[in-house]
């Protein structure tokens, strides 16, 4: 939809309205005697008023080089109020205004990806001065070098570098990987993540303006400014009809010399059936996908859907659960894994740490009884460490395991402890004087259930890679879009939101929260489900074929009334209210999309 139809509906959301009382009060006035010569003035007073605005929109478009499918529809307003026909000039009105009304509520809906994005920066830095007392500055005054306190769930302010202290920060919306990062002096650290339990200091690497978080940003503030628009369906096609009405129209004045035969022509080809078709189907077709558990956020989106030719998708939350989950639990020298496990997970039960609820989640699953501990004590970032019955038990990395439980040093040096990774070891100490027991834990994110068979399938995933910052992702996307692809991406997180503002369309997944990649996106799948993604796809091929289908069949009802009105067999009022006839049938078809 053009910025001047747009802004006519939100200015006069009232105009079709306005236009059929109009109507309406013209043919009340007809029953009484004494005002039924007044009729006339009224409808015509009435056109005048609503068909205004509707002409001056049409021919602001033009002037700016915008000839789309309501030329037609302003020449049939014009031609009647100077002909006197205001009764076939109010129905034009009421059908191309309601058309347009309808395509607004259908089509036009803006993304606040930007606003969302600005709205979860961060605001506020605590600074510390060479005394170390604490100054609340906002995030512009950051200044190189500047050594900033990162308390307990506060954002980091700004790209920097870990002076002193340690925690676990969550860096998912921005890198997407679910696990939380264990922060400690000389880790680097980008602008946005969450710290979690733990307070540390962090030396500024750049200002916020240029950190991380902001050029995420500018990154989605670009990608929907270069996004090319796209051209109404029914603009389209009134590339060939609105030529063609004219000349049907010229013809008429040719054989006949009678403005009001090529009225007739220019009411009844007035092409309602552009107008509404599109519309109509994408209502039916957006509430076809809600019922599905996908929210399609505009019109437009389902005819980008259609054309999809070549699916981008994030890993991890995506492809991925995004989730850890317990790939392998290995216990040494003949211990019982099973026990071990539930000792784990009892000191596990208290902490917030995110592979410490999987550990209890997978203990649970097993159907193992998990104690209560005691005297469980977490070091944030580096493990738990409690009693159970009289057992001492420690999770964590090797290195606390170590230091916790000096006993379990000797063994664990004989064991491959080399990587930490996605991993955790356990001991588990029956008495001082004996060697614990020990497990190691493997986590591993995993493949979404029916991945390979239907929606791989489907969808052809045949190229991958890996380590993609934002930028990256985004010049992945527009390089295929400069091959002519129609791309559609799917994605989760933040770092995601500049592909999915810059694709053909943009999916997000709600399942995690939503937030700034649903805002990004085109689609957002409420149920955390990539068969969605081919349903969706269906739904919008459906819609668009019906949509066209719809056209096709009104714009060749209106080629034959147009033909009867260029050999004087249908007058204007009478075209008119054949129109109407066309429209119910296009409308009725139209509503086809809704179904299934």
């Amino acid at each position: 939809m053009s910025p001047s139809r747009s802004s006519l509906i939100r200015r006069i959301p009232l105009l079709p309205v306005a236009a059929l009382l109009v109507l309406v009060a013209g043919a009340l006035a007809g029953l009484t005697p004494s005002l039924a010569r007044h009729r006339e003035t009224l409808w015509l007073a009435g056109l005048v008023l609503t068909g205004a605005p509707v002409v001056w929109h049409t021919v602001r478009g033009m002037l700016r080089g915008q000839f789309a499918a309501d030329i037609v529809a302003a020449m049939a307003i014009v031609g009647a109020a100077a002909l006197g026909e205001p009764l076939a000039g109010l129905v034009v009105v009421i059908m191309q205004t309601g058309g347009e009304a309808l395509e607004a509520w259908a089509v036009d809906r803006a993304s606040n990806a930007v606003a969302a994005l600005e709205a979860d920066a961060p605001r506020n830095a605590h600074r510390l001065d060479p005394s170390e007392r604490v100054h609340d500055i906002d995030v512009a005054q950051i200044q190189l070098g500047d050594r900033l306190l990162i308390r307990a769930g506060e954002l980091v302010p700004c790209d920097g570098v870990v002076d002193s202290g340690t925690s676990l920060v969550d860096t998912s919306r921005l890198t997407g990987e679910p696990v939380p990062v264990r922060v400690a002096p000389g880790t680097p650290l980008p602008s946005g993540a969450l710290n979690g339990s733990g307070a540390f200091t962090l030396r500024a690497t750049r200002v916020a303006a240029e950190s991380q978080y902001a050029r995420i940003v500018e990154l989605v503030r670009h990608a929907q400014a270069s996004r090319s628009p796209l051209q109404r369906l029914a603009d389209r096609w009134a590339v060939w009809f609105t030529p063609f009405t004219l000349l049907v129209c010229l013809l008429a004045w040719f054989i006949s010399h009678d403005a009001s035969r090529v009225l007739a022509v220019l009411v009844v080809a007035t092409p309602c059936p552009l107008i509404l078709a599109a519309p109509v189907a994408f209502i039916g077709g957006v509430n076809r996908a809600a019922r599905r558990g996908v929210i399609v956020r505009h019109g437009s989106a389902l005819e980008s859907l259609s054309r999809v030719n070549t699916a981008v998708f994030d890993k991890t939350g995506t492809l991925t659960v995004g989730r850890p989950e317990v790939a392998e639990l290995n216990a040494y020298d003949g211990a019982d894994a099973d026990a071990i496990l539930a000792d784990a997970a009892a000191v596990e039960q208290g902490s917030g740490h995110l592979l410490a609820r999987v550990l209890v989640a997978h203990a649970e699953s097993r159907g193992l009884t998990i104690a209560r501990a005691e005297d469980a004590h977490e070091t944030p970032g580096r493990g738990v460490v409690g009693l159970v019955g009289h057992r001492r038990v420690a999770v964590g990395s090797a290195r606390y395991v170590r230091e916790v439980m000096p006993a379990s040093a000797t063994p664990l040096d004989a064991l491959d402890v080399a990587h930490d990774g996605l991993r955790a070891w356990i001991a588990v100490e029956e008495t001082p004087e004996q060697p614990p027991q020990l497990a190691r834990v493997e986590f591993a994110d995993r493949l979404r259930p029916h991945l390979a068979a239907r929606v791989a399938a489907s969808l052809g995933i045949t190229r991958h890679a890996g380590d993609l910052h934002p930028e990256d992702k985004l010049a992945r996307v527009a390089a295929l879009q400069a091959q002519g692809r129609q791309v559609l991406m799917v994605g989760d997180g933040t770092n995601d939101a500049p592909a999915l503002s810059l694709a053909s369309v943009g999916v997000a997944l709600a399942g995690h929260g939503g937030g700034v990649s649903a805002e990004a996106a085109d689609v957002v799948l409420l149920v955390d489900d990539l068969e969605r993604v081919v349903d969706a796809v269906a739904i919008g091929q459906d819609t668009m074929r019906i949509a066209t289908q719809s056209i096709a069949v009104g714009l060749g009802l209106s080629v034959v009334g147009m033909g009867l009105a260029l050999v004087g067999q249908l007058p204007p009022t009478l075209g008119a209210v054949a129109q109407e006839v066309i429209d119910v049938a296009v409308i009725v078809n139209a509503l086809r999309a809704a179904r299934g």
